[in-house]
């Protein structure tokens, strides 16, 4: 070989050499910064924990207690009145167009249409019994099904009795 090609050869050889080292360098220097910066947390998982470690209730004591149960009360019956189907209407008209109307227009699940015929044997048992069984449901001898309150169980009973008297007032 020639003087050059060894000076060329050992060149070469000492930034070899010097990239080897700098690859190594960041490889350490990465492995150090994994294990120092902690892991991002999924904000779901970090919902979750939060509702796992939630306390399950509160205690309530002395006239700051008593004043803090009030006001959980008022909030607890706000957001009870808030959840009222169809705004808390009593028309009964607009609850059996909305909820009522889809079985009992066209007799699905074996419901009564608003005829003379289909409701003839339900009205002759009362008003009392068709309340108690549009509120808390019924299953027919026949295989009729009924669900409480029509399936929703944000009406109230008023709303219930209120639509039971239109039915029955509009039966043709």
């Amino acid at each position: 070989m020639r003087n050059y090609d060894l000076e060329f050869l050992k060149h070469f050889s000492m930034v070899i050499g010097f990239l080897v080292l700098v690859t190594g360098g960041l490889i350490v220097g990465a492995h150090f910064l994994h294990g120092a910066i902690p892991p991002e947390v999924n904000p779901k998982t970090a919902q979750i924990t939060e509702g796992r470690i939630a306390p399950a209730g509160a205690v309530y004591a002395g006239e700051t207690g008593a004043a803090a149960q009030a006001a959980a009360a008022d909030a607890a019956k706000a957001a009870a009145a808030s959840q009222v189907a169809y705004g808390g209407t009593t028309d009964g008209s607009v609850i059996y167009q909305n909820l009522c109307g889809a079985c009992h227009t066209n007799g699905v699940g074996k419901a009564p249409t608003l005829t003379a015929a289909g409701m003839g044997a339900r009205v002759s048992k009362g008003k009392d019994t068709l309340y108690k069984h549009a509120i808390e449901g019924f299953t027919g001898p026949d295989g009729g099904i009924m669900p409480p309150k029509g399936g929703n169980p944000a009406l109230t009973d008023e709303q219930v009795h209120a639509t039971v008297d239109w039915m029955l007032a509009n039966i043709k």
